[in-house]
């Protein structure tokens, strides 16, 4: 059992490592001479390098928020979870734990998303999406599972 709380906090702990890697790295657009993501735009001319604050647009604030709301949504989750390990009975299940988490993977989702549909409007076309707006995209289905398995998960003794 120990094997297994250790397992699903470790998995925990990635998503939050990517949740926090996606948000705040600057890569979830690049070309060889710029690179943006939801805070800066940043780019090399003549050997010096500049970061500009990025686009105040309704929807970059949007994915702003709700990047920032899914890292808050599956930290309190993480704190659910222990505060729900210590307090729950036997054989409950960690609802409360995992409808955090699913939410946090469903507001990461959104903001892949309306990154994903507005950039072009925003976005230059020789640039392509970077790591950090992959990884965003991979901590949706991880913290969806995370969020599963905790639904599913029954404390034992």
């Amino acid at each position: 059992m120990l094997i297994l709380l250790c397992g699903i906090v470790f998995l925990h702990v990635a998503v939050l490592a990517l949740l926090f890697v996606s948000t705040i790295v600057s890569a979830w657009t690049v070309s060889p001479t710029s690179s943006s993501d939801l805070w800066y735009n940043c780019s090399t001319t003549n050997g010096a390098y500049s970061c500009q604050p990025g686009s105040t647009g309704v929807w970059i604030q949007a994915v702003q928020a709700v990047m920032i709301l899914s890292i808050i949504f599956s930290f309190l989750s993480l704190i659910l979870f222990f505060c729900q390990l210590f307090t729950l009975q036997k054989g409950g299940r960690f609802f409360l734990t995992g409808a955090f988490q699913i939410f946090a993977s469903l507001f990461v989702m959104s903001g892949a998303i309306i990154y994903t549909v507005m950039s072009p409007e925003w976005v230059h076309p020789s640039e392509s999406f970077g790591f950090t707006y992959i990884l965003a995209w991979v901590a949706f289905p991880v913290a969806l599972i995370s969020g599963l398995i905790y639904v599913i998960l029954r404390k034992r003794e």
